[in-house]
């Protein structure tokens, strides 16, 4: 379940409401092109400003809309445990194949702290947990002793590590072994987490090339690593292009440039900047996606 090319996908919106019929088209525009899982309501679904009710039908029309052909692993985290308990109940009753916990931001807890709210979520809530470590947004990093710590809890099964720290990474796989699975957290880094051990990523670009992140991928684990490297080298220009504002301004942008949904936001995101924007169209001219 945890492995390939996994789409962070976004949450689009039309008239400041969820639109629906495009969200249920964006699932089928990534399985038609190989993704391996649908990971709705995470950083680049904008879940920060979705409210209770959005976020739950997120889940629900993700779950509809796949059907089984691939996986929906959705992101029930929050900085208050009571309430990711809440969501992650939601998200099992919804029939989701596993939840991405994003660790606790804002709060600054202590390792302990971090330890003790996702032994909490996993005990109320028997499903299959992936943590997602991002101390750029968080403010706080999971170390690795604290990742082999929660390994032990038998449905924390994988770690979405995006801490940029390729070395952390290396670590987490050493302490725990095959107790849990890392997932790369960070399009740019997709080919080294592969080579020390990793079995897929958790994309953004995935969003507007879901077959050729997924042949990255596929290439690799089928031990074609010259063509694989081949293909990641051609994705960087465009996935430094993803991040030339805040994620997801720019994903945002590219899909409606491609046709595929409004690239409306919801404030504090704002449209890109007039430069950014003529030079994401360049990069997706060369990409000729658009």
């Amino acid at each position: 379940m945890f492995e390939g090319s996994m789409v962070a996908i976004v949450t689009p919106f039309k008239n400041g409401k969820l639109d629906e019929k495009g969200f249920k088209g964006l699932i089928e525009f990534q399985i038609k092109g190989g993704t391996s899982a649908i990971v709705p309501c995470g950083t680049t679904g904008e879940s920060a400003t979705l409210s209770l009710e959005e976020h739950e039908r997120v889940v629900e029309l993700s779950v509809q809309t796949a059907a089984g052909r691939v996986p929906v692993i959705a992101g029930t985290g929050s900085n208050n445990t009571a309430e990711a308990i809440t969501l992650t109940r939601h998200a099992k009753g919804a029939g989701v194949d596993g939840v991405l916990l994003i660790s606790p931001y804002y709060n600054k807890p202590t390792q302990k702290g971090i330890y003790l709210h996702f032994k909490a979520i996993a005990e109320a809530v028997d499903i299959p947990i992936v943590l997602y470590n991002i101390a750029s947004r968080t403010g706080i990093n999971i170390e690795p002793e604290t990742v082999a710590r929660l390994a032990q809890i038998k449905n924390i099964v994988a770690i979405k590590e995006a801490s940029g720290n390729l070395s952390q990474m290396a670590q987490i796989v050493n302490l725990c072994g095959d107790n849990i699975t890392l997932i790369s957290g960070d399009d740019a880094l997709t080919l080294p987490v592969l080579a020390i051990g990793g079995t897929g990523v958790i994309s953004v670009v995935a969003n507007i090339v879901p077959a050729k992140n997924a042949r990255l991928i596929k290439l690799f684990v089928e031990g074609k690593i010259e063509e694989s490297r081949k293909i990641y080298y051609e994705l960087l220009p465009l996935i430094k292009a993803m991040f030339i504002e805040t994620n997801p301004i720019p994903v945002k942008q590219a899909l409606g440039m491609m046709g595929k949904i409004l690239p409306e936001l919801r404030l504090p995101l704002c449209p890109l900047l007039a430069e950014n924007k003529e030079k994401l169209k360049k990069v997706l001219k060369e990409h000729r996606l658009i």
